[in-house]
């Protein structure tokens, strides 16, 4: 099982960045988060890297559903969306939430975690089809 959603994309990391924020917020996700690595890495640890961004994104109503289910989920918590450069194109990914189905071993997380990843998948295919 992969561990990530992916799209690959011709278009530039800020302008991939504007529209997957505004594709998230479109299935319910708010972001939470934006950590720019490429400029943390270049502070921290004076190297480069192409340029990535991990985005925290969170649905507060299936985050409540999912801490009801199982309470240390928020370990798991936000669903990380990276948009990255890669060879020539920019890919976004979003980490498959039946991850955390696989992860906690909690079967009350199944249909949850298929939801939350249809949503993310729209809100990529959203981007992709753009």
């Amino acid at each position: 099982m992969s561990y990530a959603l992916r799209i690959d994309l011709e278009r530039p990391v800020d302008e991939a960045l504007a529209m997957i924020k505004e594709s998230l917020k479109e299935s319910g996700f708010g972001v939470l988060t934006e950590i720019d690595m490429k400029a943390t890495l270049k502070s921290k640890l004076d190297v480069d890297i192409d340029e990535q961004v991990i985005l925290g994104a969170c649905n507060p109503g299936f985050a409540h559903k999912g801490l009801k289910a199982e309470p240390s989920l928020g370990l798991l918590l936000p669903c990380n969306v990276v948009v990255r450069h890669s060879a020539g194109v920019t890919v976004i990914e979003a980490v498959d939430p039946e991850m955390m189905v696989e992860v906690t071993g909690n079967p009350a997380m199944e249909p949850l975690a298929a939801e939350v990843r249809q949503l993310l998948k729209a809100a990529l295919d959203r981007v992709a089809d753009a």
